[in-house]
């Protein structure tokens, strides 16, 4: 080794105390990278609590635009949902703030790369992997996982080494944010049981309890406009966890089965996310032939595992992606959002190619359905069935 680290940090408890764990436990200049992918923080009070903390130096790198148009709008294509329920907040940064990390090894001539995760969390595979897929020559360092501190001991050491941290003994939650949403675990929350407070939710309180609607216009399968005003998809995700979100639309409280084999209890509140894939699904609806869309259906959990998983630099991950891309070209169009109070559902869909044709499915006068032809459609279709119930089924 050479003695300098690069630090993915965050600002939190847990990667201040690993720059000063680093510093003198493993006697290496640290270089705190933050990446900011639309966490909402103070990013120059995020860097000197980085320098208070003993790093060598400390960046900022933003990436909110770029984090959206390639990681988000993928997963948004994709319908990712782990479980059928997170919208992978978490994971989808991990891979992204990874391309930054090796970037700036390279940029500082460091040969080790730390993180701030636990043992027995999904982030330490997520950010290893990655980063061994992206530069396999790098050392890793995972001083949290050695150091084998409760978080109440790192709340200590923080104090007693004079590292000022905003988390206490009282308010012990970690969160983990950015523009798809929050993560929110610890403390009363370990407890399947127990209620989430409502101090745990930001994004998601009312505000409003007049019905209201909202259209979002897709282009390819990424969204490009709300109510006819074009706006970047970083920016669109944006107003959206503003406008559901004081609906207090986006709450997700399950318990969920992490990749290292543990269940866990987490709380996820992603309303721009949400509202967004229930969109772009329903838009899905009236422009994917039946095929295309049911097969696409039976990849999407096993996308949302791989993402999960740290996979994004796989080449199951990378064939995925290029045969949801193909399916999204004709994914343009604009849906009708309906929000009330914890309610966001569509009441509206309309598409230039539309596979929905009006005269095929009413029962008006209109309809240009030849009706004929189904009675020897159907019967070709249970012939095999007819053909069973005369030869077995009494057998």
């Amino acid at each position: 080794m050479n003695k300098k680290v690069v630090l993915a940090y965050s600002g939190g408890l847990d990667t201040s105390v690993a720059v000063t764990y680093l510093t003198h436990e493993y006697d290496m200049e640290v270089i705190a990278v933050a990446v900011d992918v639309g966490q909402n923080e103070d990013f120059e009070a995020i860097r000197q609590r980085a320098l208070d903390s003993g790093a060598k130096e400390a960046v900022v790198v933003d990436i909110k635009e770029s984090f959206a148009d390639n990681y988000l709008s993928k997963a948004l294509k994709a319908n990712a949902l782990y479980e059928n329920r997170y919208p992978l907040v978490s994971s989808l940064s991990r891979p992204a703030i990874v391309e930054v990390l090796v970037d700036q090894a390279k940029k500082f001539d460091a040969d080790t790369i730390a993180h701030g995760c636990t043992g027995k969390g999904n982030d330490q595979v997520r950010f290893e992997v990655s980063i061994r897929a992206l530069s396999p020559e790098l050392n890793i360092i995972a001083p949290t996982r050695d150091w084998n501190m409760t978080r109440e001991q790192s709340i200590d050491y923080a104090k007693n080494k004079g590292i000022e941290v905003p988390v206490t003994k009282e308010k012990l939650y970690s969160i983990d944010e950015n523009i798809w949403g929050r993560a929110i675990e610890c403390g009363i929350l370990e407890d399947p049981w127990n209620r989430p407070p409502e101090d745990v939710w930001s994004l998601t309180r009312v505000t409003k309890d007049e019905p209201s609607e909202v259209v979002i216009t897709f282009d390819s399968g990424v969204p490009v406009k709300i109510n006819e005003k074009t706006l970047s998809f970083f920016e669109i995700i944006s107003e959206l966890n503003s406008l559901v979100g004081s609906y207090g639309f986006g709450r997700i409280d399950m318990v969920e089965n992490r990749r290292v084999g543990i269940k866990s209890r987490e709380t996820y509140e992603a309303p721009g996310a949400l509202a967004l894939i229930c969109a772009h699904r329903d838009l899905e609806a009236v422009t994917l032939e039946r095929d295309l869309a049911h097969e696409k259906a039976k990849m999407e959990p096993r996308i949302a595992e791989l993402i999960y998983d740290g996979l994004w630099f796989s080449p199951l991950m990378e064939a995925f992606c290029d045969f949801v891309e193909s399916s999204q070209r004709y994914v343009t169009g604009e849906v009708r959002l309906n929000l009330s109070p914890y309610s966001c559902t569509v009441n509206g869909r309309r598409s230039p190619y539309s596979l929905y044709d009006y005269s095929l499915a009413t029962y008006d006068a209109q309809d240009s359905f030849d009706h004929s032809d189904a009675e020897g459609f159907v019967k070709l279709w249970g012939l095999g069935i007819s053909t069973w119930a005369q030869k077995q089924k009494k057998v």
